[in-house]
Parts: C-alpha cells; sequence; structure tokens
C-alpha cells in the first residue's frame, strides 16, 4: 500500500521518464489499492502538472507503433482504445499519420515477406501477403497499393 503522496512521486517520477496515459497511471492506482478519492487527487495533480497528456502520449505511441513496430493503423488503433484514449484523440492522431508513411512501411515487410513465401501462384501469393499485412493492422486500401501486379514487380526491381 502506498500513500497519496508516495503514490504522485512514484508516478510524477514514472513519467518524467517516458510517456504515459491515465489508463496506465490509474492502473498502477488500483493496483496499489489507493482510494477512488485518492486516485482521481493523483491524477488530477499529475494532468494539471502535465506528467499526463492523453494527446502527447498518443502521438509518441502513434509513431513508435508504426516505425518501430511496423503497426498499420488499425492495430494502433485498437491498442489506443484498450488504453481507453478518448476517441476525438485517437481519430485526430491517426489522422495526421498519412498514406505514405504506411506504405514506407508495409512496402518493406511485404517484399520480405514474399521472399518467404511459398505459393502456387500469384493469386495465392497476393492472398498470403494480404492476410499477413491485415493481421500487422493495415487498411485494405493501403494492401492493395502495394500488391498491385506493378508494385510487386517494382518490389523485385528494388534489390
Amino acid at each position: 500500500m502506498k500513500t497519496e503522496q508516495d503514490a504522485y512521486l512514484t508516478l510524477a517520477a514514472l513519467c518524467a521518464q517516458a510517456e504515459h496515459c491515465q489508463y496506465e497511471m490509474l492502473e498502477k492506482m488500483r493496483r496499489w489499492e489507493l482510494s477512488e478519492e485518492a486516485q482521481a487527487r493523483v491524477m488530477a495533480k499529475l494532468i494539471k502538472e502535465r506528467y499526463v497528456d492523453d494527446e502527447r502520449y498518443a502521438h509518441a505511441f502513434v509513431k513508435d507503433k508504426i516505425r518501430y513496430n511496423k503497426w498499420g493503423r488499425r492495430k494502433v488503433e485498437q491498442a489506443l482504445w484498450q488504453k481507453r484514449i478518448d476517441e476525438d484523440i485517437r481519430k485526430r492522431v491517426l489522422d495526421e499519420v498519412d498514406d505514405d508513411e504506411y506504405l514506407s512501411v508495409l512496402r518493406p515487410l511485404l517484399k520480405q515477406k514474399r521472399k518467404s513465401t511459398k505459393a502456387n501462384s500469384d493469386y495465392e501469393l497476393n492472398q498470403k501477403l494480404m492476410r499477413f499485412a491485415l493481421g500487422r493492422g493495415f487498411t485494405f486500401d493501403i494492401i492493395r497499393q502495394c500488391l498491385t501486379l506493378d508494385n510487386l514487380e517494382d518490389l523485385d526491381d528494388q534489390e
């Protein structure tokens, strides 16, 4: 059990090291069995002092997951939903990412996957690549742009 002050100091130090959302902070306080009133006071203080900002967190999260984890829009959107980020914030932050960024992530993934995928026809190969890309959270329109016959040949030409 932590006191309200201990919880605040611990969470402030944690937030000073990396971005965190309100949901993560509330989960920690629940595990520490802090009363709901104390949780509300600590959270209000963290927000007031800008240790916690869900929009700032969402921006960092989206950039991290797209660039480093190679996730598509749907997977990032689902992860933000699970972290209870407000729908308006999710939409605004995700709309700032343009299709070119998703394409720059997906093309190399498909190129690599294509090399290791066995298929009896171009149709079967496209289906396997599409399932792979959908599993990474990419949308159909982005996948289609990458899986046109010309783009698949371009993937080979870029080697």
